[in-house]
Formats: structure tokens, C-alpha cells, sequence
């Protein structure tokens, strides 16, 4: 290992974070008693115009009155090239920033867009003596966060995960595709690829969690699960789920396999046999396992221990 490290921020449970718009406060009792690990309330782009400072104020309102029975609670403000984003910050945190986990940014471009969200949340906190400190989460969604991803990755000691938005970072590239998050069936492979990588590499390489964005068509959960599946294996270890029939998709998916856990345990237990004979690898199964496969091992375990934990 490197000299240098950056150790992990704070875990939660994020295997699927569900997307609700500000504007439908009928849907906030729905998705606090719902299965979600996590959820957003959006002030952005599931809010026309129209109806954005309402929306805030259905949000602050949800925050402060309804349980959420112990989920993971973030609010995506609006983006920093509007003038609705200061007042995002501003009202949802001096009146209900105690209740709330994480600031979501949307169409993250520089570690600057990060710099001014930071520097927002510390005077609040400071001026309303908040002890919560409430943490950020970005979107990579457009090609300009993309070129930067490394950069915005360092960007805030508050940052803890990166979202990947398929559908601004689609348009954002010109790239044509089916649905959000779907596959052309003209590319040959996963077009989506080389951005995923990138953005998990970021993650890992910085602490944060890796979240995959969402998937448009809620009527196709095959195209969901092949979705999933394709961001777990990459490192993955959230998805978004934009409707309620798509939350026990990413539960399911974004879950290590019993089988894989069990696997996982047999490979520690198998090491720690051979340490205690002096040896630094070991046979299981026909194969050989060592310290690459112990720090695996690993981290299928957290989170298997972390899914039990809220269980």
C-alpha cells in the first residue's frame, strides 16, 4: 500500500436511495414507511419553476414533523447556476438542518461548486450552533464533472459519496441512448462504462461511496437489474431508485449473495489458520487465497455486517 491513504468516510447503508420530488408532499409518509436505505427530497429537477420555494417549504416541513423512522435523510438543492440554490441552503438549514444527513449538489463541474456549499454550511452551523454536521454528496452528471471527477473527489473534508446521473451526463455528452440509463443496442458493450469507472476509481481512491444514478424505465425491472448488476461489480454500492417498485431491486442486487458472505467468511477464517501456521496464503476450494483476497473478503463482510446492523 501507498504511503499515503485516505481512510473511509463514516459508512452508511446506501444500497437504494429513493428519489422524491419536493413538490408531492403526499409522497413523503409513502417513503418514510418504505424499505429505502436512504432518501432524497429534491428541490431540483423533478420541480418546475413554478413551484420551487413551495417545495422547499413542503421539505423543511417533512424534515421537522414526519418519522423517518432512522433512514438516511439528503435534500438535492438546486444547481449553483440558478438562484434558487442559496435559498435551498440557507432555509433548509437554519430551519431543519439538525434533521437532515446530506446536501446533494447537483451538476458538480469543479471542487469550486463543492468549495461554495462547504463554506455555506460552516457559517450556518457556526451562527445556529448546530452539533449535527451535515455532510455533501455531489452528481457527476455532466461532462465538465467528469473531466474533473479526481479533483472534485478531494474537494471537501464533508464529502462523502458520489452520485453518477446518467441522464444530464447523456445529454451533457451529446450521446444518444434509449432510456436513462439504458443501453444503445448500437454500442457495443456498456457506453456508460468508462464514466463508471472513473467516477468509483475516484471513490475508492478518496474514501467516498460510489452511488449509481437512476434508471428511467420503472415498467422494465430486468433492464434494472442488468443495470445494478453492472455498477456492483464494478464497486459499486447504491443505486437510485426513481420509483417505489425499484427500491427492493437495489436492496436485493446492491446485497452481497448469502452464498458469496458465506464464501467470504470461509476465506478469513481459512487465513487465519494459515497465520497461526506461519504461512501468508492458503488453499480453499482448489484455489489460492491470500492478503488480496482476505481485504475482499473484507469488505463483503462490512457490508453484509452493516445490512444486519439496520435489520
Amino acid at each position: 500500500m501507498s504511503f499515503t491513504q485516505f481512510p473511509p468516510v463514516a459508512p452508511r447503508l446506501q444500497r437504494s436511495e429513493l428519489a422524491v420530488p419536493g413538490s408531492s408532499p403526499e409522497l413523503f409518509e409513502k417513503a418514510a414507511k418504505s424499505d429505502a436505505d436512504y432518501i432524497f427530497l429534491d428541490c431540483e429537477d423533478a420541480v418546475i419553476p413554478d413551484d420551487k420555494p413551495q417545495a422547499r417549504e413542503n421539505i423543511i416541513a417533512a424534515l421537522l414533523d414526519i418519522d423517518w423512522r432512522g433512514k438516511t435523510l439528503s435534500v438535492r438543492i438546486n444547481g449553483l447556476d440558478t438562484h434558487y440554490m442559496y435559498r435551498d441552503v440557507v432555509d433548509i438549514v437554519e430551519r431543519a438542518g439538525d434533521r437532515l444527513d446530506t446536501i446533494l449538489i447537483p451538476k458538480v463541474g469543479t471542487p469550486s461548486d463543492v468549495y461554495v456549499v462547504d463554506c455555506l454550511l460552516t457559517q450556518i452551523e457556526t451562527a445556529k450552533g448546530l452539533k449535527k454536521r451535515i455532510g455533501i454528496e455531489c452528481l457527476i452528471e455532466t461532462a465538465l464533472g467528469g473531466a474533473n471527477v479526481m479533483a472534485i473527489a478531494q474537494s471537501s473534508k464533508r464529502l462523502e459519496a458520489l452520485h453518477f446521473g446518467v441522464a444530464d451526463y447523456a445529454a451533457s455528452l451529446r450521446a444518444r441512448t434509449v432510456n436513462i440509463g439504458g443501453l444503445n443496442p448500437d454500442y457495443p458493450g456498456d457506453q456508460w462504462h468508462a464514466a463508471l469507472v472513473s467516477m468509483v476509481t475516484a471513490c475508492r481512491a478518496f474514501g467516498l461511496r460510489a452511488i449509481d444514478g437512476p434508471f428511467g424505465d420503472f415498467s422494465d425491472p430486468e433492464g434494472y437489474r442488468s443495470a445494478a448488476r453492472r455498477a456492483a461489480a464494478l464497486g459499486y454500492e447504491g443505486k437510485w431508485a426513481i420509483h417505489p417498485s425499484q427500491i427492493a431491486l437495489a436492496n436485493e442486487i446492491m446485497s452481497p449473495p448469502e452464498k458469496e458472505v458465506t464464501r467470504a467468511k470461509r476465506i478469513l477464517a481459512a487465513l487465519e489458520e494459515a497465520a497461526k501456521a506461519g504461512k501468508g496464503a492458503a488453499q480453499l476450494d482448489g484455489k489460492m487465497i491470500d492478503a488480496a483476497s482476505e481485504r475482499m473478503a473484507r469488505n463483503v463482510v462490512r457490508q453484509a455486517e452493516l445490512i444486519a446492523s439496520k435489520s
